[in-house]
C-alpha cells in the first residue's frame, strides 16, 4: 500500500511533519520565497505551543533575515492575533506558525498579506512561483536587521474587542464559562478576556506546552472532558477552541456540545440584531445560517471552503459577519479573521443580554442535523472520486465549486479533497439524524470503494 505523503504545499501554506518532510531547510526557503514575495518589508510572525515551535521559528527568521527583512517577533499566540498585528504594524505580511487542528507531529506555515488576509489564490500561486524557481532576494551581512521582540500583541487583541463590544452587562449573577482551550495558544489569552468581559471562569487544558490533552480538531467527540466539567460546575457555556485558536466550539450548559456550525450562527444572531447586513459563509456551513438571515431579511452569500474565500466574498458583499462551519467566525469591526476569542464575546453577550440559555437560542430554529466524516487519501485518488460522484447524482442539482456538493429532496451532502490533510470530508445534512446518517453512510461507501480500486 502506498505512502501517505506527510507534506502538503498548496495556496493554503505549506504543512508537513517535523522530522520527516518539514526540515529546516524547507521552512528557511518558503521564508526566503515569503521575504522576496513583500520586498524586504516589514514581516510579523508569531506561532503556537507545539514543541517543534521554536525550531520551525528560527528557520523562518534566518529565511527573512536572509532576504533583507525587518522580522517582529510576537511570540507564542493565536493565528488571529498575528493577523491583527499586522495591520496594526501596518507590515507588508505575517508568517503564522501553527499546523492548526493537526496532530502534535505536524506544524506549518501560513502566509498573511499585508492586509492581514491570508494570500489569495492569484498571489500564493506568485509566492509559490518563487519558491519553486529559487531566486530569491539575498543581502549581505551588514544589511540584516536584529528581530524585533514585542510582549503585549495578545493585550492588544482583547482591549480591541473590549473596545468594540465592552464588557457583558452587569448581572446579579455572572456567566460561569468553562474554557478548553487544548493546551494551545487560546491558553494565553483566553481565560483574560473572559474576566475582561466580566465571566466567571472555570479553565481546563489551559497550559501553552504543546502537549495534546484531546485531539486539536473542536469536534463533539473530543470534548468529552469540556462537557463534563460544564455538568460539574454548573455552567452557563462551555467553550472549545482549536491549537491557534481561530475555531471555537460551544457545549451547552447541559454539558451537550450543540455543533461547530452554531458557532457563527449564534454570533450571527447577536451582529445582526444590532445591525443588519449581508452573511457569507462557506458551502459546508448548516441550513440553520439561513434561517438566522431570512429572520432579519438579510441576504446570505456561500463560497468555497477557506477563510481566504471566505474573507474575499466578505470585501465584494460587504458583509458585515462572515465565517466558516468549523466553528471560525469573522466579524470585521474587531478583526477580519477567524477569531475564537470575538466569538466567544459575541456568544457570550448574545446570552448576557437576551437572558436565554444555549439550549434556548438553538431551539429557536428548525432542526438540522449535520454529520462530518473523512476518509485517508491520496492526493492522486481525489480527482477520481469527484468524477465518480458527479457522475452518480448527474440527476440532482450540483455545486461543484468545491468539491461536489449535491442538493437531495431529503438534504444535502459535499465531498471535497482537503487543502491540509491527506484526506476527503464528507460532510451531510438533514431535518432528523437518521436521514443525514443513512446520507453520509450511502456516500462513505461509495468514496471507500472508489479510493480502493
Amino acid at each position: 500500500m502506498r505512502a501517505i505523503p506527510t507534506l502538503k504545499i498548496s495556496i493554503s501554506g505549506v504543512r508537513g511533519v517535523i522530522g520527516e518532510s518539514l526540515t529546516p531547510g524547507l521552512l528557511t526557503r518558503f521564508a526566503q520565497a515569503f521575504g522576496t514575495y513583500i520586498g524586504r518589508g516589514t514581516v510579523v510572525i508569531g506561532r503556537d505551543p507545539r514543541t517543534s515551535g521554536q525550531m520551525v521559528k528560527q528557520a523562518v527568521i534566518a529565511g527573512l533575515l536572509s532576504s533583507g527583512c525587518r522580522v517582529i517577533d510576537i511570540g507564542m499566540c493565536p493565528v488571529p492575533t498575528v493577523q491583527l498585528l499586522v495591520r496594526h504594524h501596518m507590515a507588508q505580511g505575517g508568517i503564522a506558525i501553527t499546523a492548526s487542528h493537526n496532530p502534535a507531529e505536524w506544524n506549518a506555515l501560513k502566509f498573511i498579506g499585508g492586509d492581514g488576509l491570508f494570500l489569495d489564490s492569484g498571489k500564493a500561486r506568485e509566492m509559490l512561483d518563487i519558491y519553486h524557481q529559487g531566486e530569491y532576494t539575498k543581502v549581505a551581512g551588514s544589511e540584516m536587521r536584529e528581530v524585533e521582540r514585542e510582549s503585549g500583541a495578545t493585550d492588544l487583541h482583547v482591549q480591541k474587542i473590549l473596545d468594540v463590544l465592552g464588557p457583558l452587562p452587569q448581572k446579579e449573577k455572572p456567566l460561569r464559562v468553562v474554557l478548553d482551550a487544548c493546551n494551545g495558544a487560546g491558553s494565553l489569552v483566553g481565560p483574560r478576556l473572559l474576566e475582561r468581559l466580566g465571566a466567571e471562569v472555570v479553565p481546563i487544558n489551559v497550559t501553552p506546552n504543546g502537549l495534546f490533552p484531546r485531539p486539536a480538531e473542536p469536534v463533539a467527540e473530543n470534548l468529552g472532558v469540556l462537557c463534563a466539567a460544564v455538568t460539574e460546575h454548573q455552567a452557563d457555556i462551555g467553550f472549545a477552541q482549536d491549537m491557534d485558536a481561530d475555531r471555537l466550539a460551544i457545549v451547552s450548559e447541559k454539558g451537550i456540545p450543540i455543533g461547530e456550525d452554531y458557532t457563527l450562527v449564534l454570533a450571527s444572531l447577536y451582529v445582526l440584531g444590532k445591525e443588519l447586513g449581508p452573511v457569507v459563509a462557506n458551502l459546508s456551513s448548516s441550513s440553520v445560517l439561513q434561517e438566522v438571515a431570512n429572520r432579519f431579511a438579510c441576504p446570505l452569500f456561500l463560497t468555497r471552503i477557506g477563510e481566504v474565500n471566505v474573507t474575499e466574498a466578505m470585501q465584494k458583499e460587504g458583509a458585515i459577519i462572515g465565517g466558516e462551519g468549523n466553528g471560525g467566525v469573522i466579524y470585521p469591526r474587531i478583526n477580519f479573521a477567524r477569531d475564537s476569542l470575538v466569538g466567544m464575546a459575541l456568544v457570550l453577550h448574545l446570552l448576557a443580554e437576551t437572558g436565554k440559555s444555549v439550549t434556548d437560542l438553538v431551539n429557536t430554529f428548525p432542526s438540522f442535523h449535520l454529520i462530518k466524516e473523512k476518509l485517508t487519501c491520496p492526493s492522486s485518488k481525489i480527482s477520481t472520486v469527484l468524477r465518480m460522484l458527479r457522475t452518480e447524482y448527474a440527476g440532482c442539482p450540483l455545486d461543484l465549486r468545491d468539491g461536489v456538493k449535491v442538493t437531495l429532496p431529503d438534504g444535502w451532502f459535499l465531498v471535497r479533497g482537503s487543502n491540509t490533510e491527506p484526506i476527503v470530508r464528507v460532510i451531510a445534512e438533514a431535518k432528523n439524524e437518521a436521514t443525514a446518517r443513512q446520507i453520509v453512510a450511502g456516500i462513505y461507501g461509495k468514496v471507500q470503494a472508489c479510493i480502493n480500486s
